[in-house]
């Protein structure tokens, strides 16, 4: 994970409509960036609809969501317009911005060793610095989590 109190790799990366996004489009407000492995998986669905129906008191908070994952746009598009969410998918497939975040890892399932995401959150703030990093989240527990840090470093 990258440090708390540092400066967040900027990145530029498309959305599910195709359209270019980079971190510095948000500055001035807080983001929550989180990194899962896959559209449509069963953990990354709660985890999405989760944000999702929390995303209204984000907004509250002055922050915005980003999820990332190296899916391609259409599938982003596709998970999107199923589950109805309300916020930015981005997508890496070449996993710059995943390795940038360190959280392009060796993982081990089912005692099979592969690389993939290692499901992880950060939040920044207005000036693009690291305030909160957590990995190796879980899935339905971390929308909450999220949130429950925004309201602590707004209260700040």
């Amino acid at each position: 994970m990258l440090e708390v109190g540092t400066k967040a790799p900027d990145f530029t990366l498309p959305d599910q409509n195709g359209e270019m996004r980079s971190l510095a489009d948000y500055r001035g407000q807080k983001v929550v960036l989180y990194f899962y492995p896959r559209d449509m998986t069963a953990g990354c669905t709660k985890q999405a609809c989760s944000f999702a129906e929390l995303y209204p008191q984000f907004q509250e908070q002055g922050a915005v969501v980003l999820g990332v994952s190296k899916d391609t746009v259409k599938s982003h598009k596709r998970f999107e317009e199923k589950y109805g969410l309300p916020f930015t998918l981005l997508s890496d497939p070449e996993k710059e911005v995943l390795q940038a975040y360190d959280v392009w890892k060796e993982r081990k399932l089912y005692g099979k060793v592969s690389m993939g995401v290692i499901r992880s959150t950060y939040l920044i703030d207005e000036d693009g610095i690291i305030i909160k990093a957590r990995g190796r989240v879980k899935a339905a527990d971390n929308p909450t989590q999220m949130l429950n840090d925004l309201q602590q470093a707004t209260e700040q």
